[in-house]
């Protein structure tokens, strides 16, 4: 079976026009009730593909983390965006990520050392940035630059959500990163939100949910 590998075409559209460097990004944590959302910005070379670089979420983690080397190895300059849940829960999710994101643009550059000429972005829409961008959406199927932004943006979340499980075990977020799984639901029922979840979240901070009975107590 052949390994599916998002395309550089845009990229070389670009290229060809004499536009350059160009960044792609991407976010992962938008749907979990706990953790950080975390955006990554990411420059290749011109013409750099990586096989099996495609949609974080179609890879499992042990391949993921091996691309996630490779494109490491491969890139002019990557960073990353982090908003933690505090801020999420004052802006809101989307102006969350949509900040993240800007902050992964405008950190990428500076590692870069130069001005970015353009920013191809996963999504529907565009965050604030310092230079020309679009927006592509399914853009992680479709661009190889953003499917590579989504793989180290998914790798760097899901090392913070491991290292927030030795803080608090007793939720199992080495094992569903925040998001709401029944496990996960089991656990807030037990022991209620710590402070790593996203107290706006439906589900998190629901008094029914929270309230624990008394032979847990």
């Amino acid at each position: 079976m052949a390994v599916k590998t998002a395309p550089d075409i845009r990229e070389r559209e670009l290229f060809a026009q004499g536009i350059w460097p160009v960044a792609g990004v991407d976010e992962a944590g938008r749907g979990p009730l706990a953790g950080p959302v975390v955006a990554c910005a990411v420059v290749l070379p011109p013409g750099s593909v990586i096989e099996g670089v495609y949609d974080s979420k179609k890879i499992n983690p042990p391949r993921r983390a091996e691309l996630a080397g490779k494109i490491k190895s491969a890139a002019l300059a990557y960073a990353f965006g982090i908003i933690e849940p505090r801020e999420i829960d004052r802006v809101n999710i989307l102006q969350a990520a949509m900040k993240a994101m800007e902050d992964a643009v405008y950190a990428v550059q500076s590692f870069l050392g130069e001005p970015l000429r353009y920013v191809l972005v996963d999504g529907n829409r565009l965050p604030a940035l310092p230079c020309p961008a679009e927006y592509l959406i399914k853009g992680d199927h479709r661009c190889h630059i953003i499917a590579a932004a989504s793989i180290l943006a998914k790798e760097a979340r899901d090392t913070i959500m491991r290292d927030i499980h030795r803080l608090y075990p007793q939720y199992g977020f080495d094992e569903h990163k925040g998001y709401p799984t029944s496990a996960h639901f089991d656990a807030l029922k037990r022991y209620g939100p710590c402070p790593e979840h996203r107290m706006t979240f439906r589900g998190v901070n629901n008094s029914e949910l929270i309230v624990r009975s008394k032979e847990n107590e």
